[in-house]
C-alpha cells in the first residue's frame, strides 16, 4: 500500500506514470546481479567469448523490442478545414495529416494474460492430486515450462490474447465517427462504414507482426535457459521484464521530451522553475 501512495504520488508531482516506474525500477534493479552472476559463470568455465555474444544478443533483443513497441502504421488522412470571413469557404485538399496505429498496441498483457491461463490448470491439477501427482498429460505438457509443448501452447494462447485484446482496446467504427465529425477522411475511401471497415482490415493486418513478436518475446527467457544462461539474466532476453522496462522507459523519455518542447513551464516541483527553450527575439 505504500508503494501505490508512493506511485501516486509520483504520477501526480512528477512525470509518467508513478507505480509504472515503480515496477521498472524494481525490474531494472535485478540486472546488475544476474549480469555478474552471468559473469562469474563465464568466468569460471574460462569462456569470455560467449559472455560478449550473450551481451551482444541482449542488445540486439533490446533494439528490436524498442521498434516494435514504437512501430506504427500512419493511415493518411485529408482534413477539409474553413477560412471564416469575406474568404468563407472550404478547402477540399485541407492538411495532409495521419492517423498512427501501433504495431504492438496491446502492450505485454498479452503474454500477462497467457502466463496466467498456463499456471491454472497445473495449480488445479496440484489441488486435486494433493501436489503428489506424475506424469499424465497435464504434467507433461505444462509441468516443464523449457519444454517444446509448453511453448507452443504459450506462444498460441498469446497470439490468442494480442487479438482478442486488441479487439477490446480498438474500435475502428468510433474512429472513423470522429474522423467524420471533425470532417477528416482517408483519400479514396468513403467515410463512414467503408473508413471503419479499412482501419479495421490494416489493423488486423499489423496486429499479425506485433503478436508473433509477443510470441517470440513470450518464450526467449525458456530459449536461453535452455542455451545455459543462467536463469536471472535468462529472463531479461524477453517476457514481461523486457517489454516493461522498455515501454516505461520510452513513455518516460517522451513525456519528458514534450516538457523540454516548452518555452516555458513550471518545474517538476512547486518550489522550482525551469526554463525551456527559448525562441530567439532579433
Amino acid at each position: 500500500m505504500f508503494a501505490v501512495w508512493l506511485g501516486e504520488r509520483i504520477t501526480e508531482k512528477g512525470i509518467g506514470n508513478g507505480v509504472s516506474l515503480l515496477i521498472t525500477v524494481g525490474i531494472l534493479s535485478r540486472l546488475p546481479g544476474a549480469f555478474f552472476a552471468e559473469f562469474g559463470k563465464s568466468v569460471e568455465a574460462g569462456n569470455l567469448i560467449r559472455l560478449v555474444l550473450e551481451v551482444v544478443f541482449f542488445m540486439l533483443i533490446i533494439l528490436v523490442t524498442i521498434l516494435i513497441v514504437q512501430g506504427v502504421r500512419r493511415i493518411p488522412l485529408n482534413t477539409a478545414k474553413r477560412i471564416a470571413g469575406a474568404r468563407a469557404a472550404e478547402d477540399i485538399n485541407g492538411a495532409r495529416n495521419y492517423l498512427p496505429i501501433k504495431v504492438n498496441a496491446s502492450g505485454v498483457m498479452p503474454i500477462i494474460f497467457a502466463q496466467a491461463i498456463m499456471t491454472i490448470p497445473m495449480m488445479v491439477y496440484s489441488s486435486a492430486t494433493g501436489g503428489k501427482g506424475e506424469g499424465g498429460f497435464l504434467q507433461q505438457t505444462l509441468g516443464d515450462p523449457y519444454g517444446f509443448s509448453y511453448n507452443l501452447l504459450l506462444c498460441t494462447l498469446i497470439i490468442v490474447f494480442t487479438y482478442f485484446y486488441t479487439a477490446l482496446i480498438f474500435n475502428p467504427t468510433e474512429i472513423a465517427d470522429n474522423l467524420k465529425r471533425n470532417n477528416s477522411f482517408v483519400p479514396g475511401v468513403k467515410p463512414g462504414d467503408d473508413t471503419a471497415n479499412y482501419i479495421a482490415t490494416i489493423m488486423d493486418r499489423i496486429t499479425l507482426p506485433g503478436a508473433v513478436f509477443l510470441a517470440v518475446a513470450g518464450i526467449l527467457p525458456g530459449i536461453a535457459s535452455l542455451l545455459h544462461v543462467t536463469s536471472g539474466f535468462a529472463s531479461f532476453y524477453g517476457g514481461t521484464s523486457m517489454l516493461i522496462g522498455v515501454g516505461v522507459i520510452l513513455d518516460t523519455l517522451q513525456q519528458i521530451e514534450s516538457h523540454l518542447l516548452m518555452r516555458q513551464y513550471d518545474g517538476l516541483m512547486k518550489t522550482g522553475r525551469i526554463t525551456g527553450r527559448q525562441a530567439t527575439t532579433i
